[in-house]
């Protein structure tokens, strides 16, 4: 199997339904996806298995999730039905509120850092903000159907957050504060100060 075709040489690349240019907008967001993945894919490697079994079949679903919305942005055409589910979306909101739970009360911003896992999640995070730009602004071009990519995107990216955390603290290492924070994020009504 030949994995250079020649077909890109002049500039263009295939998408589903037809040929736009590289630099299209398009393809500028999945091909951010792309690079999110690999760095999921990163920090898949950086996990202990055993100490996180329950976050590397996370983010395995996620790797296939992440393939599913650059499909998904990479149709041009609206004969097909798309591969990222509502399901996978509800799917990150329950993890997210699982992981919120298992670490400690957060009330100011904190610097991407601590364990080398949890600065890839931290990478990746930050690349899906970016990816999540993309596709508005791709959506302000007029792509229409690509909703549930710049909502998975917008879930995702509290997912890392929350999972950083996670991995820093299962590891004993703990967040470091952004020594000029305000307090920023409020305690829920009624959560007592021992309730970790």
């Amino acid at each position: 199997m030949k994995i250079y075709t020649r077909t890109g040489d002049s500039g263009t690349t295939s998408v589903i339904g037809g040929r736009v240019d590289k630099d299209d907008i398009r393809v500028e967001a999945y091909g951010t996806i792309d690079e999110l993945n690999a760095f999921v894919g990163q920090a898949i490697a950086e996990l202990d298995a055993d100490l996180f079994n329950d976050v590397c079949f996370d983010l395995e679903k996620i790797q296939h999730e992440l393939f599913d919305c650059g499909g998904d942005l990479s149709n041009i055409t609206k004969k097909n039905e798309p591969k990222l589910t509502h399901e996978s979306i509800t799917y990150l909101e329950k993890r997210i509120d699982i992981m919120i739970a298992e670490t400690p009360e957060l009330e100011k911003f904190i610097l991407p850092g601590g364990t080398k896992p949890a600065v890839s999640i931290h990478i990746a995070r930050t690349i899906t903000r970016r990816a999540e730009r993309l596709v508005v602004h791709l959506m302000k071009s007029g792509a229409e159907d690509i909703e549930r990519p710049l909502q998975y995107l917008n879930r995702l990216s509290d997912y890392f957050f929350a999972l950083s955390r996670v991995i820093n603290f299962r590891l004993n290492v703990k967040d470091v504060e952004y020594a000029r924070s305000a307090i920023v994020f409020k305690k829920p009504k009624g959560r007592s100060e021992d309730a970790n």
